[in-house]
């Protein structure tokens, strides 16, 4: 990305941006007035209750549905002006649910991340394989590039997805849910992992996730969606606002500022 065309970083920006979707002819609003950045090198955890829009978000600002009114910059460049390939070279995009071929071995399936650079025939150069390798290397998986996805575990198969992210080598790459279906372990691993990546490459993560206290700990900023509102800013930011005060109900789950993480209320307390 050039710093002549971007001197603020700015990787991602929103401009009164309404987000919705169509059900059944009828079109749902889901949240307005939306405005955020990101820039290059941060770690950004989209949050909020279940049902709140998270994958709404995503969804539009990743080009999947369009936006209602207002509009989504990627590094100075109009979403809605982007073509496929154009958007291809500009952000990654990460999907936990989304059908992917497990009979592909590791090296396949990450070098589809070099979708955007290479011809018709998807023919890899010379430098196509070195990205692929160096992705690999990045999620510590280079000795198991002949190994078939479907021989891998969840932890194993979530770090291939992000290894093609890498490959595609954009400055901002998208992930939604990254750490579904994993346990405790590997949850606090894949997000140090994307930590380390944001430290060490510059390029910056937006992810949608539903683990709040590890987000609290491990991001340079949050955005939250609460009751069709969205506020971003750094943890310490939101937590002086008390935008997490509301998030669940009080009587069942707390939020505790000293600790900076979301405690069950047990009875008596």
């Amino acid at each position: 990305m050039s710093s002549e065309l971007n001197p603020d970083n700015i990787l991602l920006s929103t401009s009164s941006l309404h987000i919705g979707y169509s059900q059944k002819k009828e079109v749902i609003s889901v949240a307005e007035a939306i405005n955020f950045e990101i820039k290059a090198g941060e770690l950004v955890a989209l949050i909020g209750i279940n049902g709140s829009g998270k994958s709404t978000l995503l969804k539009t600002l990743s080009g999947q549905i369009p936006a209602l009114a207002g509009s989504v910059k990627i590094d100075n460049h109009l979403l809605s002006e982007l073509d496929l390939k154009g958007l291809g070279s500009f952000m990654s995009l990460v999907l936990t649910n989304e059908h992917v071929s497990k009979q592909l071995t590791v090296m396949e399936l990450v070098a589809l991340g070099r979708h955007p650079y290479t011809n018709w025939l998807g023919h890899l150069s010379q430098k196509d394989v070195e990205k692929v390798h160096q992705a690999l290397i990045q999620v510590d998986l280079l000795q198991k590039k002949d190994k078939l996805c479907q021989s891998l575990s969840d932890g194993q198969f979530q770090k291939v997805l992000i290894a093609r992210a890498l490959a595609q080598d954009t400055a901002l790459i998208l992930m939604d849910e990254p750490t579904t279906h994993l346990d405790m372990f590997h949850k606090a691993y894949v997000l140090k992992l994307l930590k380390s990546i944001v430290k060490n490459s510059q390029k910056s993560i937006l992810y949608a996730s539903h683990e709040i206290n590890l987000a609290l700990q491990l991001c340079d900023r949050i955005i939250l969606i609460d009751k069709q509102q969205v506020i971003c800013g750094s943890p310490s930011e939101l937590i002086h606002k008390g935008a997490f005060n509301g998030l669940f109900p009080k009587d069942f789950i707390v939020f505790d500022e000293h600790s900076r993480t979301f405690k069950m209320k047990i009875s008596g307390d």
